[in-house]
């Protein structure tokens, strides 16, 4: 069982940074991509970050693409979302995930790729 366990959200100022943490077990990690979704109140979940398991390819919303750098380091399972710029509409609760199927890539990642979620970490942006 894939257990994936997300850290670093908080508040912070518009303008400012943070950086995510995600710390994975029960799979071969290096075998798998890595996405950040996140889900602000009332709204669907959206990638806005994903990385594929030898970090040859990364992928990145439009809205999110010069501010937020993902990264992985296979040898500390462990994938990490580097967010700065941050923006109000950047508020939102930022889940990890793990692609379902080894040594794939979308290039356009979607929830349905992703078999197993993190708890969640809230960021908050204040403006």
């Amino acid at each position: 069982q894939v257990q994936l366990v997300e850290s670093g959200g908080g508040l912070v100022q518009a303008g400012g940074s943070l950086r995510l943490s995600c710390a994975a077990s029960g799979r071969t990690f290096s075998r798998y991509a890595m996405g950040w979704f996140r889900q602000a109140p009332g709204k669907e979940r959206e990638c806005v970050a994903a990385i594929s398991w030898s970090s040859a390819r990364t992928y990145y919303a439009d809205s999110v693409k010069g501010r937020f750098t993902i990264s992985r380091d296979n040898a500390k399972n462990t994938v990490y979302l580097q967010m700065n710029s941050l923006k109000p509409e950047d508020t939102a609760v930022y889940y990890c995930a793990v692609a379902s199927l080894a040594l794939s890539w979308v290039g356009v990642p979607s929830q349905s790729e992703y078999d197993s979620w993190g708890q969640g970490t809230q960021v908050t942006v204040s403006s």
